[in-house]
């Protein structure tokens, strides 16, 4: 085989880099705050299961107007002025959670709803610089780039529950949402001093090899999106349903983790938060496994995959009656969610080059409202279906994202440009 030509000029210092990616696992850690203080909060407050469920439906609405918002001002405003208002605004939202330790249950309710918002408005305005800058910083390895973020996002989400735990079993859970309000204040002020890529204009592409003997022939297909903008695409909306779709899923699976293993299946709630833990490490090591994969496979194959793994996990987890099957189950699903979403946002960032940060940023929006609305929908429904009921009927959310992936990526792309890829 001969090597390839890809020239790699390091476009930012690595201090900046840095700071991004803990942005990323920081995203995680605070998206994981509501989830892993579940029981906490039902125990302090005596929330039922619907108004458990229910506190997620403001971060919907948030997570939409900050994605509509960062979509809008990153044509206006720097990625990096983008990245730090939104740490800022996930720092709000754990103060605002540590604050419901000091209320009863009326006005502690309205706080944590404001907290949710806080969050998923955050979350929102995040999409634009968490999505566009890692392409940005590293042009030849676009996808590569992408998913590391995610990972680290993953592993924020994953390691939230084990340092939630020590602050649980030691009666002082404030510390946990405390702390990220702090971390999230430190990344912001080290963001705003952040050097960065130019953020305008098209997504870069990486250089095309130079042939050698022996390499596979190159051949030519079209790779550009049709003119006009994504919004009036049906692609792009089709993206955006998978989303919303794979969400629906994922939030059935990370948000009612503790809850189903602990009070469904009563396993210790040590167990429950593991299974939690563990749910979100699959994710962390599927992303990594994934990161080097698409290397070597095309993305399109390990997409298509993943939602087929999600409906073994769900028809599975029914069936979770021990610490061993249940840890194992959530890793199992943990393992079919994690690279879904990132290779989502990296083939319709493909198919809508000239709108990266927009395209990302309205699928960060569908994420949240599906797993806003899929968690509350599993609150609402647990008073009329068992728990194992839920589970099965969740099937539908990734069998139909398959359908759909499969229709998207059948659809033609008219193209401008012609690009090289190999024969495999």
């Amino acid at each position: 085989m001969g090597t390839n030509n890809f020239r790699y000029e390091p476009p930012v210092r690595i201090a900046p880099v840095v700071t991004l990616y803990l942005s990323g696992m920081l995203q995680g850690l605070t998206l994981v705050s509501f989830p892993a203080s579940s029981a906490v909060l039902r125990q302090m407050h005596g929330f039922t299961d619907a108004q458990y469920g229910a506190i997620f439906l403001p971060q919907v609405a948030a997570a939409v107007i900050g994605a509509l918002a960062g979509g809008a001002l990153a044509a206006r405003f720097s990625l990096r002025n983008l990245l730090w208002v939104a740490l800022a605004i996930n720092a709000v939202s754990q103060l605002l959670l540590a604050g419901s330790v000091l209320l009863e249950p009326g006005p502690a309710y309205a706080l944590l709803l404001l907290g949710t918002s806080s969050l998923g408005l955050g979350f929102g305005v995040s999409g634009a610089p968490l999505n566009g800058l890692p392409p940005l910083c590293f042009p030849n390895r676009r996808d590569t780039a992408l998913i590391a973020l995610h990972t680290f996002l993953g592993l924020g989400l994953a390691v939230g529950p084990v340092i939630a735990n020590p602050f649980i079993m030691a009666g002082q859970w404030v510390g946990f949402p405390l702390l990220l309000a702090v971390l999230a204040l430190l990344l912001a002020v080290v963001a705003l001093a952040g050097d960065y890529p130019d953020t305008s204009g098209p997504m870069p592409m990486p250089a095309a090899p130079a042939l050698q003997s022996g390499d596979p022939v190159p051949l030519q297909f079209s790779m550009r999106q049709s003119a006009g903008h994504p919004a009036g695409k049906a692609g792009f909306w089709l993206f955006a349903a998978i989303t919303v779709l794979y969400a629906f899923a994922e939030g059935t699976f990370g948000n009612w983790a503790i809850l189903y293993l602990q009070d469904v299946k009563h396993l210790p709630e040590t167990i429950a938060a593991g299974a939690l833990s563990v749910f979100w490490m699959a994710m962390v090591a599927g992303r990594l496994l994934t990161s080097v994969l698409v290397l070597r496979v095309a993305p399109r194959h390990i997409w298509l995959l993943l939602p087929l793994i999600m409906i073994t996990a769900f028809l599975l987890l029914p069936y979770a009656g021990t610490p061993a099957s249940g840890i194992g189950l959530f890793a199992l699903a943990g393992l079919a969610c994690s690279a879904f979403f990132p290779l989502s946002i990296g083939i319709a960032s493909e198919r809508f080059r000239e709108h990266v940060p927009w395209v990302s940023s309205m699928l960060i929006a569908a994420l949240m409202v599906g797993v806003g609305l899929g968690s509350w929908m599993v609150g609402l429904l647990r008073g009329m279906f068992p728990m194992e009921d839920l589970y099965r009927l969740s099937v539908f959310y990734p069998a139909t994202a398959l359908v759909l992936a499969i229709i998207v990526l059948r659809m033609p792309v008219q193209s401008s440009r012609i690009l090289s890829m190999p024969v495999h």
